[in-house]
């Protein structure tokens, strides 16, 4: 919207627009703007910038709001007031609106809705008690909506319907655009990219696929994050918002990769005493058990390199054995792996003088050419974890549903005879499923390998970055050690089948 700019004429004002969804054509940004711009106008004013909050309930204090919030705190500058289209634009909250208006009016600034004529001037007991009928108003209102949230929430619980956002991995399927949510459906795309991730983390034996390394190969790869495929699915603009490991992390944990309605971080129980199912699940509940097994281990202290550095993580110093980091990056000159333990303090390292330094480009070329030469003959042979039969965690899955539906009975929920009933047969219908799973001959999860037809070589060359020569690295356990210039030996390369080379 157009803006003029601060004059000192006493009626320089912000322009405040709230909306709790972006889709509300009642009050949408629009109307709002030409609301505020004519009674700005009325005013004798006229609008310096525009302070909006896009998708912010109006029980959010005005203070903390993103775009309100800065003005408020003497953040954005010098301006005389601030004009809304109505109360209910600055807030539904009646102590955050009156506490709003103190501030303002304490430092002598003026304020303007369009649901009323002029100023507003609070010495006027007349429009103070106008201005928190409004204030009251609004905050009723938006206990209603509430209100009917909650209880819409309740309802769609109750019938085994979706309520929230899909989880990453699914989307909502509408018959007609805008309609009621029809079913919930696997998102190909963003399926295909999660079990990538998945299939990863378990195959890894090295240690050095992680969430955090996901995260940061998914960004550098463009892969929409979860916010902004879903952005992608409707239509909307996509900030190009980074994977956060803890979103992949939690995706790869939650019950709601098995297609479970969800509420508060738990499936949704249904009359059976099941978790109610509303899609087809990402993966099976065994491999949904060896991810949440395998994330829930207890890190060894050592940091994973997320960057696309070929040698980092695998370079160690000849002299006092402490890691190799990236030094040397001035200006025109390629960057250089280097020991830099004395200058951090580390005292292992206080007598490495000199300190080992080789340009990145020729360290990464030499290893290259020497993991090619004696690897690169082979086979690579895809790692591929196997779930298994299963059985055994949908025995602790059905057990769990058993074991909830006895905590239930102690607490009394099922005492009257016809709730009484219902539960014997549920609960004799857990046990029987049980006894069958228990009778079926189990495989235990496991890798297998499985050929690719691609040499070691041709995977090399065709990798996408350093980074996944990196893992290749990692698998035959390669490790650089770089000598100062003037040693015996430059450098020396060893792998699993403990060949060196010297230079």
């Amino acid at each position: 919207m157009l803006t003029t700019e601060y004059d000192g004429c006493g009626r320089c004002c912000v322009g405040v627009r709230r909306l709790s969804r972006r889709s509300d054509d009642t009050s949408s940004p629009e109307r709002q703007a030409q609301q505020i711009i004519a009674a700005v106008e009325e005013a004798g004013g006229h609008v310096i910038a525009w302070a909006d909050d896009w998708e912010v309930s109006g029980a959010t204090d005005p203070m903390t709001r993103k775009g309100f919030g800065p003005w408020l705190r003497g953040e954005m500058g010098p301006y005389d007031g601030i004009a809304a289209a109505s109360v209910d634009r600055v807030g539904r909250n009646v102590r955050d609106t009156l506490n709003t208006q103190e501030l303002l009016t304490g430092q002598g600034r003026l304020i303007i809705t369009a649901d009323h004529p002029g100023v507003w001037d609070f010495t006027d007991p007349n429009q103070e008690n106008e201005w928190l009928m409004k204030a009251w108003g609004s905050q009723m209102e938006l206990r209603m909506i509430q209100k009917r949230n909650r209880d819409e929430t309740l309802r769609a619980r109750a019938a085994g319907q979706p309520r929230q956002m899909p989880p990453y991995g699914y989307m909502y399927v509408r018959l007609v655009p805008t309609g009621k949510v029809d079913h919930v459906a696997v998102d190909l795309v963003a399926h295909a990219v999660i079990s990538e991730v998945a299939q990863r983390i378990l195959a890894d034996e090295t240690g050095k696929i992680t969430v955090h390394s996901e995260a940061a190969r998914l960004t550098r790869a463009g892969v929409p994050s979860p916010s902004d495929r879903r952005a992608q699915l409707y239509g909307r603009p996509m900030k190009g918002t980074p994977w956060n490991p803890k979103t992949v992390r939690a995706i790869l944990t939650s019950d709601a990769a098995l297609g479970y309605l969800m509420h508060q971080g738990r499936p949704v129980t249904g009359e059976d005493g099941k978790p109610v199912r509303l899609a087809d699940p990402l993966w099976d509940a065994a491999t949904h058990r060896a991810l949440a097994e395998k994330l829930a281990r207890k890190r060894d202290g050592a940091r994973t390199p997320k960057g696309t550095h070929l040698l980092s993580g695998v370079s160690w110093c000849g002299n006092c054995g402490a890691r190799l980091y990236i030094a040397g990056r001035s200006a025109g000159q390629p960057a250089s792996y280097g020991c830099t333990g004395r200058v951090r303090g580390i005292p292992a390292s206080q007598d490495c003088q000199p300190a080992p330094m080789m340009a990145v480009p020729m360290l990464d070329q030499a290893v290259a050419e020497w993991f090619v030469k004696e690897y690169g003959a082979g086979e690579v042979m895809a790692k591929v974890y196997d779930p298994g039969t299963g059985y055994a965690s949908e025995i602790k899955e059905l057990e769990a549903s058993r074991a909830r539906l006895r905590e239930d009975r102690a607490a009394g929920l099922y005492d009257e005879p016809d709730d009484a009933q219902w539960f014997r047969t549920r609960y004799a219908e857990l046990g029987k499923e049980i006894t069958e799973l228990r009778s079926q001959p189990e495989r235990a999860p496991g890798m297998r390998m499985v050929p690719t037809g691609k040499t070691i070589a041709q995977a090399w060359a065709d990798a996408e970055d350093d980074a996944v020569r990196r893992e290749m690295l990692n698998e035959y356990d390669v490790r650089v050690v770089l000598h100062p210039v003037g040693a015996k030996r430059r450098y020396s390369v060893t792998g699993v089948r403990l060949m060196d080379v010297a230079a």
